[in-house]
């Protein structure tokens, strides 16, 4: 009986332990546990929230076999105008009027 109740407990870390793992900012984080795209926290305490160790662990392992593609550049041709540069002037040789 002591075997099935260590099976069905489970490791939980804390927010700074989760940090150490995944170094994403806290509202990083919490936009992507809204999307669906991080694994959801659970409350032990109204001001203790902790995750599931095991979730996280295959979060990671499958961003490590999954590659992330690259934002596309923008389309250049869309522009309607083009932005325009100042010469850079140095400190000092503005002309004075007066």
């Amino acid at each position: 009986m002591v075997r099935s109740n260590e099976a069905a407990l489970r490791r939980t870390i804390r927010r700074h332990q989760l940090r150490e793992m995944v170094p994403l900012a806290d509202s990083t984080i919490y936009e992507m546990e809204q999307r669906g795209e991080f694994p959801r926290r659970f409350a032990l305490t109204p001001r203790c929230v902790v995750w599931d160790l095991s979730e996280i662990q295959a979060w990671l392992a499958a961003r490590r076999s999954k590659p992330i593609l690259r934002a596309p550049k923008p389309d250049l041709k869309q522009r309607r105008t083009r932005p325009v540069r100042e010469r850079d002037q140095a400190p000092g040789t503005a002309s004075k009027a007066g």
